[in-house]
């Protein structure tokens, strides 16, 4: 089974499906190319065979009436030929017992069960049950109108199909979003063309404009890049921004990527008075919230484009409860957490990776050249065996080996590095989008559903890809060919059903690893509109308590006892101390910053509109260059937000303090080492 993809650039990529045939009547030719260098003669059979399934696929794919020249069928049957070579060493590898298959099963949904798994995804449980609960309260309280829009739709669905089986009486959607009308329409949102995503208007100029700022996020290449630099914006949420429907028709069959580098765009990200966010600059507890809005927000920004948000339903795999390879990520950390406190990444990922940093970046071929499948054998046994007794000697490991235990940690997770329930999804919307920046967005919130333990490993393994490809010049591993190598690694999943759309999207998969590679710095930062969310949805919270309390006779009565206490003339001995944004003789626009491990613990600060973080951070530098301890002065410090609207807040350097400090008053403000 085949699928060509074009576009206006030179190269057709082919997909083959392994479940095809083997033997293609008519097209059983075989052809003849030399070795790459660096490939070792062990692997000229998996590499010949490979080639040859490459080229039969490529002519089989080409319909009878359309004629090539030689020269554009070698180019066919080379753009996707790292890829199925990898494929071809990863099934060799798989048959001669060198790491075991584990079966991930893709289950059947009922009519309503996945919308009523989306709304438990989303917090949303109490629309099922019905029960009043405030987290679902403030939730609701902080949609936008397209998010509003998704949850009701998918809500609609849900109360539907329970009323065909004759189910329990479910509330009324009038009652959860005040309307009139169970099925609301609602009008274009009016965004100025800045905060647009660049869909361009009937009669409007481009609002693309060259960036040259230094308070931005820069993410691109420089060789080859564009002239033009594209500028993304957080401040609108994304489905709120689409103000043309682009057109989402099936892209041609013989639709061509562009492996070229300087065929993706360069972004820019421009900084607010806010800062940017990285992803692990929030608490758990708020990043559990940006999960929820991140797949509302998605869901609302396919329904925008008007593409189907397909989803995996898996069935979840227990994995192995001790050792290195086929561990959970989490049981890996759990594990490593005991030795290392606060590690977010695996101790054995972590010692692969350093190793190929220190000798292999330069190796050429690294990553696409396998190593020796025997030795890669023992050192799997044997890393079992020595790794946590410090005992094993990595000094005898090659580089393409340790690449290749590297990629077999990948493989052999219980579940994918990238998770798969909504792998679908984005593959549909790049074969159906084919603009870039709205695919990065997409993309984007699907990093933010990642679970943490998946989403820092997957950052540390993208930051080694980035320097891979940064050495191209003496290890001839471009953008293209690592992300062709690692696609098959990641996305193409063992199981007892393999999803055939998946297999014949091999070109898209890996032009996903080509996006996530090339914008990662962008793609790990925390989108503020979401942020202002989880800052509503706190302070709804926060206001449905405190009306709770209001109301209850007994706080009542004890806030008349505390009245009177606090009349009485002598403060008792061990009285709380009210926190500093509680006392009256600080000032407005005056914030206490903190910072325990300093020998000067405390300053109150002055802000006026210039004033930034790294502001706050170098005048407390200044007055403890002396005093403090030489271990903290080499510690990397950051400011952080704490409580109020925030649960934690590790704030961007270039934050303008005088705006955070208006949107959060009641924040206390700590320096303290910033976590890695």
């Amino acid at each position: 089974m085949t699928m060509e993809m074009k576009d206006s650039g030179s190269v057709v990529l082919t997909a083959y499906h392994p479940h095809s045939p083997a033997r293609i009547p008519g097209m059983e030719q075989s052809f003849v190319q030399d070795i790459p260098a660096g490939h070792s003669p062990a692997s000229r059979k998996s590499l010949s065979r490979c080639r040859r399934i490459n080229r039969m696929l490529s002519n089989e794919s080409a319909p009878p009436a359309f004629s090539r020249s030689n020269s554009q069928a070698s180019m066919d049957s080379t753009s996707m030929e790292d890829f199925w070579c990898e494929v071809e060493s990863i099934k060799e590898s798989r048959e001669d017992g060198s790491e075991e298959a584990m079966l991930l099963e893709f289950k059947p949904a009922d009519e309503g069960e996945l919308e009523a798994e989306w709304l438990q995804d989303v917090g949303l449980s109490t629309l099922i049950s019905g029960a009043e609960e405030e987290d679902g309260q403030a939730l609701l309280s902080t949609l936008t109108r397209t998010q509003a829009a998704a949850v009701q739709k998918r809500y609609n669905t849900y109360t539907q199909t329970l009323r065909k089986k004759n189910k329990h009486t479910v509330r009324d959607v009038r009652d959860i979003f005040g309307t009139s009308d169970s099925s609301p329409t609602f009008e274009t949102v009016p965004v100025s063309p800045v905060s647009s995503n660049g869909i361009q208007l009937p009669g409007q100029k481009p609002v693309w404009k060259s960036v040259s700022s230094k308070s931005c996020l820069d993410c691109g290449i420089d060789k080859g890049s564009p002239s033009i630099t594209e500028e993304l914006s957080y401040e609108v949420s994304f489905s709120e921004s689409i103000t043309v429907l682009p057109k989402t028709q099936e892209w041609p069959k013989n639709q061509r990527f562009k492996k070229e580098d300087s065929a993706l765009p360069k972004f820019i990200v421009r900084k607010s008075r806010f800062g940017l966010t990285e992803v692990g600059g929030l608490s758990p507890e708020d990043m559990k919230k940006i999960r929820y809005l991140s797949l509302i927000e998605l869901t609302a920004f396919y329904d925008a484009l008007g593409v189907e948000l397909k989803r995996n339903r898996v069935e979840r795999v227990r994995g192995r409860e001790n050792g290195l390879f086929g561990v959970p990520l989490t049981v890996l950390l759990e594990n490593d957490q005991k030795k290392v406190p606060g590690i977010k990444v695996p101790l054995i990922f972590q010692k692969l990776l350093l190793k190929l940093e220190e000798t292999g970046l330069e190796t050429e071929g690294i990553l696409r050249v396998p190593g020796s499948a025997s030795r890669v054998k023992n050192l799997h046994q044997e890393l079992e065996a020595k790794f946590y007794e410090d005992t094993f000697d990595w000094d005898q490991v090659r580089n393409n080996d340790a690449a290749g235990l590297l990629k077999m940690f990948i493989r052999e997770l219980p579940s994918p590095l990238f998770t798969v329930e909504y792998l679908p999804a984005f593959i549909t919307l790049v074969e159906k989008i084919s603009k870039i920046k709205l695919q990065l967005q997409a993309l984007h919130l699907l990093i933010m559903l990642m679970p943490e333990a998946n989403r820092d490993t997957a950052k540390a393994f993208l930051q080694f890809l980035k320097k891979v490809v940064a050495n191209e010049g003496k290890n001839k591993m471009n953008l293209w060919n690592v992300s062709m190598i690692v696609a098959p690694n990641l996305f193409i999943y063992k199981g007892k059903r393999a999803n055939q759309q998946e297999m014949q999207a091999a070109a898209t998969t890996a032009h996903i690893v080509r996006l996530l590679i090339r914008y990662q710095d962008i793609l790990w930062t925390v989108p503020s509109f979401l942020i202002s969310q989880v800052r509503k949805m706190n302070e709804a919270a926060m206001n449905n308590s405190k009306r709770q309390l209001m109301f209850d006779k007994g706080v009542r009565k004890l806030l008349r006892r505390k009245t009177m206490e606090r009349e009485r003339p002598e403060r008792p001995e061990g009285a709380v101390t009210f926190p500093p944004y509680l006392q009256s003789d600080i000032p407005e626009g005056v914030i206490r910053v903190y910072a325990p491990l300093h020998s000067k613990v405390s300053m109150a600060i002055q802000l006026n509109s210039q004033t930034k973080a790294k502001d706050i951070l170098a005048r407390f530098h200044c007055e403890n260059s002396h005093g403090s301890s030489q271990s903290v002065r080499g510690q990397l410090q950051s400011l952080h937000e704490i409580g109020g609207n925030i649960g934690q807040h590790c704030l961007d350097p270039d934050a303008f303090m005088l705006d955070v400090y208006r949107a959060n008053p009641q924040a206390e403000w700590v320096i303290k080492p910033k976590a890695s």
